[in-house]
């Protein structure tokens, strides 16, 4: 694809995250001509929208890349953030943000849109500051940055309706730190949406602030309440105490919810001081809100809710690449790195037809398992977690269908050819870089499905790890093999006897 055609070109950067993602199909859906930047192109292919827009891969602190990317474009949305790569994600931030502003300026970019939160509060956090600092960097220069500051996304699949839907759902007394009292005004990743399309078609360029946030104002408990009963729960019974500090809290989230600790904190402390918009910052006079007006909280939950229910959830909080432990080599290391590979290969040849093993292949994890030893991969994901990686409960994203670039528990599909193979790559805390592999291939008239779980230890310490793991290997992945091909007989079966 390219931008000889007439119109505006739009960039979106971060197209592979949760927000970026389905603003992309949005504005296609509205005929924008759209390019997007992404570090791994691999991640994106899987979407619907993948063969219409021009993709640029590259990283956002490269200047060349981002003088590619920028390269005839009219609107620029800047979709990144970087609060999981460590302490300093402030000064990583507000770097990236200058090379942008910079670019852009070379570019002759007329607009950059971005989105932040809603930073008003004096008793900000530091992750709100440092969102806050990037709308500060991104104006610097003399592009007009229009900033939309959000309040709480509540959406199918966002970090924020996560950790609401599970602290409500596996607790029905809880002690809770004193910010779930504070106000907070929480908007559906519909009206997000709603927002950043509209100003895609902006007469002229906006330079300024805008806070966005929902229909009302709450407080953190009364959120639980309304998802409580939106649900059918009982009402929740919360104890507050002074004494959690967000460290603790952010802790206890990532031992109960899906979300991983190291992603909860910021989220945490962005809730204690008050997330509430101002109405001096209004985008109102600019872009109208919706004719049907803004989502309460009890309809962006509902809504949510529906989308989980159908399995339509078209991008989720761990799209995102999640951070690899410090010591782990980048996936793009070049095959001449001369790293080791360790394999364990396991085979079974079968009469059930390729078709039926696929399909259980594909299904694997989340809600269906592991096929087998399932204290151990919970054992796996429990220590995961306890290190501060994301464990096992990011389940995922649809019950039957993969997609490259989806999150599987703790792996990631790094690449789907239906019918032939599955490759994940592990992202669970390891000394080394870890990824499993079905193959399932015709020989001689029959299926012969193979399985290779294979490690590239980083350091002594890394071959270490795999010898001190590998008698759990013989437990975990010849039942999984042996169950996935049980389980594809059985539904072969019953589909030959129904019929």
């Amino acid at each position: 694809m390219n931008f000889q055609n007439q119109g505006r070109n739009y960039l979106v950067t971060g197209a592979s995250g949760y927000v970026g993602g389905r603003l992309v199909r949005d504005l296609l859906n509205d005929n924008k001509n759209v390019r997007v930047m992404v570090r791994d192109a691999k991640k994106i292919l899987g979407q619907t929208w993948a063969e219409k827009v021009e993709i640029i891969e590259g990283n956002a602190s490269n200047i060349a890349d981002l003088n590619r990317a920028l390269a005839g474009i009219h609107t620029a949305y800047y979709l990144l953030h970087s609060i999981n790569v460590g302490t300093d994600y402030d000064a990583i931030e507000s770097e990236m943000a200058d090379g942008f502003a910079q670019a852009a300026e070379a570019a002759g970019v007329s607009q950059i849109i971005y989105l932040g939160g809603i930073a008003n509060d004096e008793n900000r956090s530091p992750h709100l500051t440092s969102r806050m600092n990037t709308g500060i960097h991104l104006a610097a220069g003399p592009v007009p940055v229009l900033e939309f500051r959000a309040g709480i996304i509540i959406g199918s699949g966002s970090a924020s309706f996560e950790m609401l839907r599970h602290l409500t759902h596996r607790l029905p007394i809880m002690t809770t730190p004193k910010w779930v009292s504070n106000r907070t005004q929480p908007i559906g990743i519909r009206d997000v949406l709603y927002y950043l399309r509209a100003a895609a078609d902006l007469a002229k360029p906006i330079d300024g602030v805008r806070d966005i946030g929902g229909k009302e104002i709450v407080t953190y408990a009364e959120m639980m309440q309304i998802f409580a009963k939106s649900v059918g729960l009982r009402k929740r019974i919360i104890l507050q105490i002074p004494i959690l500090s967000p460290k603790l809290s952010s802790l206890w989230i990532g031992l109960v919810t899906p979300v991983p600790t190291s992603l909860a904190r910021p989220l945490v402390e962005s809730l204690i001081s008050e997330v509430v918009a101002d109405p001096a910052k209004s985008i109102d006079r600019e872009i109208p809100p919706p004719v049907d007006g803004l989502l309460t909280v009890s309809q962006a939950i509902e809504l949510a809710l529906t989308r989980t229910a159908n399995n339509e959830v078209v991008t989720r909080w761990s799209d995102a690449a999640y951070p690899t432990a410090p010591w782990q080599k980048a996936q793009s290391d070049p095959e001449w790195a001369g790293e080791l590979t360790l394999v364990d290969h396991r085979e079974l040849t079968t009469d059930v037809p390729i078709a039926e093993i696929w399909k259980k292949i594909e299904a694997i994890g989340g809600e269906h398992g592991w096929y087998g030893s399932g204290w151990l991969w919970f054992l796996r994901g429990l220590l995961d977690r306890m290190v501060g990686g994301v464990g096992l409960r990011r389940g995922r994203r649809d019950p039957q269908l993969l997609r490259t670039g989806d999150s599987l528990d703790f792996w990631r599909v790094e690449e789907i050819q239906r019918e032939q193979k599955l490759r994940l790559y592990a992202e669970m805390i390891l000394p080394g870089k870890a990824w499993l592999e079905f193959k399932v291939e015709e020989r001689d008239g029959r299926t012969l499905v193979s399985q290779d779980a294979l490690f590239a230890p980083r350091g002594l310490g890394g071959q270490i790890y795999w010898y001190l793991v590998s008698p759990f290997h013989f437990f975990i992945f010849p039942t999984m093999l042996r169950n996935i091909v049980k389980a594809a007989r059985k539904s072969h079966a019953t589909s030959h006897t129904l019929s």
